[in-house]
């Protein structure tokens, strides 16, 4: 299997990619091994709100939701699905403007028993965080690829330096660090 690596995941910022509202707004990206997508909605208490076809739908519901408050809402959107992944399927949570794989009482019941990863960016602003959770304990996490924490802060070196991110702290100039993560 060929490694994934940050240019492959340049569509992120193309003008036509439907994730620029992610971009735009600011999203988490999780992924729970071994669970259902109702299942992971289930273990962070999500209230089910119907179903969504496609990401157009997902934003639409999202702008509703924003428009029902002054201020940014206490509650988020996520809309979740089923991926093939490493070690069979993984359910994938895309939320907008939450911090749904932040937020370490989540991603430890998600991981239980499992893996959880996530990704999130806060909108427009340079903050990329990435999460790794293995049997309900922190393994890795960075905003900053040279500063990482965790239990095992340096296990994913190797990948990291494989997808473009370099875990001593020097960024090569052509990387995109929001498609690296």
């Amino acid at each position: 299997m060929t490694s994934s690596t940050a240019a492959d995941y340049g569509w992120l910022r193309s003008s036509s990619s439907l994730f620029g509202y992610a971009l735009e707004v600011g999203y988490t990206l999780t992924l729970v091994r071994g669970v259902s997508p109702a299942d992971l909605l289930g273990l962070v208490g999500a209230e089910p709100r119907g179903a969504c076809e496609g990401l157009n739908e997902l934003i639409e519901q999202h702008e509703v939701l924003l428009h029902g408050y002054d201020d940014w809402p206490v509650s988020f959107l996520a809309g979740a699905f089923t991926v093939r992944g490493e070690g069979g399927d993984w359910a994938l949570a895309l939320e907008f403007g939450g911090d749904l794989g932040t937020r370490p009482c989540f991603m430890e019941a998600l991981s239980a028993g499992t893996r959880a990863v996530s990704h999130s960016s806060n909108g427009g602003k340079p903050m990329h965080f990435f999460h790794w959770y293995e049997n309900g304990e922190l393994r890795t996490a960075f905003e900053w690829p040279a500063d990482r924490t965790g239990s095992t802060p340096d296990e994913l070196n190797a990948v990291m330096t494989e997808v473009g991110l370099n875990p001593t702290g020097d960024e090569a100039p052509d990387v995109d660090r929001k498609a690296a993560v």
